[in-house]
C-alpha cells in the first residue's frame, strides 16, 4: 500500500508462495497479510471480550483486571520506548544494506542482553511498589478492588519481558520483510487468553485471564519470533557491551521514545484513571475501545507496521522524494479507507454492540457501551493516519519530534479530559479522547511537512473527497436499515441486521466511488 515494487514476472503463479515461513513480502502483500491478521486477531479479541463479559460482566473484578495492565505497560513504554523494535529496524536496515548480517546479529544481541537486565530489575522493583501505584493512580477503587488489582498487576508484570524479547527478535524478521510470524503472534496471544478463561475460570476466577496472558505472550511473540529468526539464520551473541556503537545509537534513537509520552498510549492511562471512580466504567470504556480498535487496527496499525521497513529503506537509500510520495500515498489510501470504515461502524453501532449482551453483561451495559463506541468511531481516521506520520519520522531517524509532540499534546489534553469527565462523565472522556487524537494527528502532519520530509501537495485530496462522499451516502443507507427494518433483540437478529446493513453500506459506497470515478476500488483490486 505504500511502495510500488518492480514488476516480477513470476508473481502470481503461486498465490500461497508468500505464506512460506521464510518468504519475504512486498509492501502490498505485507499490508494485506497484516490486515488479514489484524482482522482475525480483532475477531478473536472480540470473542475474548464477549466471553469475559459473559462470565464476569462490567463490575469491580473486570475493572481491576483491565487496570492491572497499566503499570506493566508503563514500564514497557518508558524503559524500551514501547516500540523498541522500530528504532532497531532503522539500525538493522543499514547493516542489511551493507551485507553485514553478522554485525546485525551482534548489535541485536547486545541491545537484547542489556535491556533484559534492565527490565528484570525494573519488574522486581515494580512488584514491590505495585500496591502504592494502584492506591495512587486508581484512587476510585475500594479496598478489595485495589487489592485484586495489585495482585493481578504482579502476575502481569513478567509478560512485558517476553513482549520485549519477542519484539526485538522480530525486528530481524521485519528487516528481511518476513511478516508471517508477526501476523500469527496476535492470534496466539488472544487464543491464550480465551483458553485461559475457558478452562481455568472455575478454579481461578478472574486470575485465569492473567494466566492466559502469560501463556499467550510466551507461546506467541516470544517463541514464534525466536523460531522464525533462527530459521532465517539468526546467531545469538551472549555479549553485554553498553559502549558498543550500535547500542549507543539504539539508545539515542529510543531514548526520546522512552521519555516521550504519546497520547496514543497515554489515552488509555487517562481514561482508566478517571473511570476508576465509576464502577464498571473502566470495563465499559475498554470494551468500546476494543471494538473500535478491531477495524482501526486493520487500517492504521497493519498499514503502519507494513510500511515502516519500506519507508526506512527509501530514506536510508537517499530516495527522499520517493519517501515523501510513499508516505503521502499510504496516508491518502488509509484515510479514504478509514472514512468508509468509520461510516460502517457508526451506522451499525447498535447491533454490533448488542452482540456483547448476555450472561452478567446487561442491556444497560450494552446501551452505555454503544454510546462510547459511537463516539470513539468518529475519530477512526485520525487514529489510523497518525501512526503513518509517526512512522515517517521514525524511518527518517527522527524520534525526538514525535516524542516532544506527544508530551505537549498529552499535557494540553489532560485538562480537557478532566473538564469533560466532570461535565459529562464517561461520555465526556470518550469525547476528550477524540479531541486529543485529532490534535495529535494534525500536529504530526504539520511538523512532518515543516521538516520537509513530506509535502501536503502530494496528498490525493480528490480521492479522499470521493471517499468522504461515499462514506456519507453509505452511512445514511446503512443507518436507515438498522433504524427502520424491524427485528427482535436476539443475537441471530443482530447478525441478520448487520449483514443487511453491511450490504447496503457496501453497495452504496461502491456505487458512489464508481460514479465519481474514484481509483480506490481499482487500487484495492490491483493490490489483492
Amino acid at each position: 500500500m505504500t511502495v510500488d515494487e518492480v514488476p516480477n514476472p513470476k508473481r502470481g503463479r503461486n498465490p500461497f508462495a508468500r505464506l512460506r515461513p521464510s518468504a519475504s513480502q512486498s509492501a502490498s502483500s505485507a499490508a494485506i497479510l497484516l490486515m488479514t491478521s489484524s482482522l482475525l486477531s480483532g475477531v478473536l479479541g472480540l470473542v475474548r471480550t464477549k466471553y469475559i463479559n459473559y462470565i464476569f460482566g462490567a463490575g469491580p473484578e473486570t475493572d481491576a483486571y483491565n487496570a492491572a495492565f497499566q503499570l506493566p505497560e508503563m514500564i514497557s513504554y518508558f524503559l524500551v520506548g514501547g516500540v523498541a523494535s522500530i528504532s532497531l529496524v532503522t539500525i538493522l536496515n543499514r547493516y542489511r544494506a551493507q551485507g553485514d548480517d553478522e554485525g546485525a546479529d551482534r548489535s541485536l544481541s547486545i541491545v537484547l542482553n542489556a535491556m533484559i537486565v534492565v527490565l528484570i530489575l525494573s519488574i522486581l522493583v515494580a512488584e514491590v511498589v505495585a500496591p502504592y501505584y494502584t492506591s495512587f493512580f486508581f484512587s476510585g477503587f475500594g479496598p478489595r478492588e485495589a487489592a485484586l488489582c495489585t495482585t493481578l498487576t504482579r502476575l502481569l508484570l513478567p509478560a512485558q519481558l517476553f513482549f520485549f524479547v519477542g519484539g526485538v527478535i522480530g525486528s530481524r524478521l521485519v528487516v528481511r520483510k518476513i511478516f508471517l510470524y508477526q501476523a500469527i503472534n496476535p492470534l496466539i496471544y488472544n487464543t491464550g487468553i480465551i483458553l485461559g478463561a475457558v478452562f481455568l475460570h472455575r478454579q481461578f476466577g478472574i486470575y485465569s485471564l492473567a494466566i492466559g496472558v502469560l501463556a499467550g505472550v510466551i507461546l506467541g511473540p516470544t517463541t514464534m519470533n525466536l523460531f522464525g529468526a533462527l530459521q532465517s539464520g539468526f546467531r545469538y551473541h551472549p555479549i553485554l557491551n553498553l559502549r558498543h556503537p550500535a547500542f549507543l545509537e539504539w539508545l539515542r534513537l529510543t531514548f526520546p521514545l522512552m521519555v516521550g509520552v504519546s497520547l496514543v498510549t497515554a489515552d488509555s492511562w487517562i481514561l482508566t484513571h478517571f473511570a476508576s471512580s465509576s464502577t464498571g466504567g473502566i470495563t465499559l470504556l475498554k470494551n468500546a475501545k476494543n471494538l473500535f480498535t478491531a477495524p482501526m487496527g486493520i487500517l492504521g496499525q497493519a498499514a503502519g507496521a507494513a510500511s515502516l521497513p519500506f519507508f526506512s529503506a527509501l530514506f536510508s537509500q537517499g530516495r527522499h522524494r520517493e519517501f515523501g510520495t510513499a508516505v503521502n500515498r499510504a496516508v491518502s489510501r488509509v484515510l479514504a479507507a478509514s472514512l468508509l470504515m468509520g461510516a460502517w461502524m457508526i451506522a451499525l453501532a447498535t447491533p454490533l454492540v448488542d452482540l456483547f449482551r448476555g450472561g452478567v453483561f446487561t442491556a444497560a451495559d450494552t446501551q452505555a457501551m454503544t454510546l462510547y463506541f459511537t463516539v470513539f468511531a468518529v475519530s477512526i481516521s485520525f487514529w489510523a493516519v497518525q501512526g503513518l506520520y509517526a512512522r515517517g519520522f521514525y524511518a527518517a531517524g527522527d524520534t525526538v519530534t514525535p516524542a516532544i509532540t506527544g508530551w505537549i499534546v498529552t499535557l494540553i489534553s489532560i485538562p480537557v479530559y478532566r473538564v469533560l469527565f466532570h461535565a459529562s462523565g464517561l461520555t465526556g472522556l470518550a469525547i476528550a479522547s477524540d479531541i486529543g487524537i485529532v490534535l495529535q494527528t494534525l500536529t504530526l502532519a504539520v511538523l512532518i511537512q515543516r521538516k520537509r520530509l513530506v509535502s501536503f501537495a502530494g496528498l490525493e485530496i480528490g480521492e479522499v473527497a470521493k471517499a468522504l462522499a461515499a462514506a456519507l451516502v453509505s452511512w445514511a443507507g446503512a443507518a436507515a436499515v438498522v433504524r427502520y427494518v424491524p427485528h427482535p433483540h436476539t443475537h441471530t437478529a443482530d447478525f441478520l441486521i448487520i449483514a443487511a446493513a453491511s450490504l447496503a453500506w457496501c453497495v452504496l459506497a461502491v456505487a458512489i466511488l464508481l460514479l465519481t470515478r474514484s481509483s480506490f476500488i481499482r487500487q484495492l483490486q490491483s493490490r489483492f
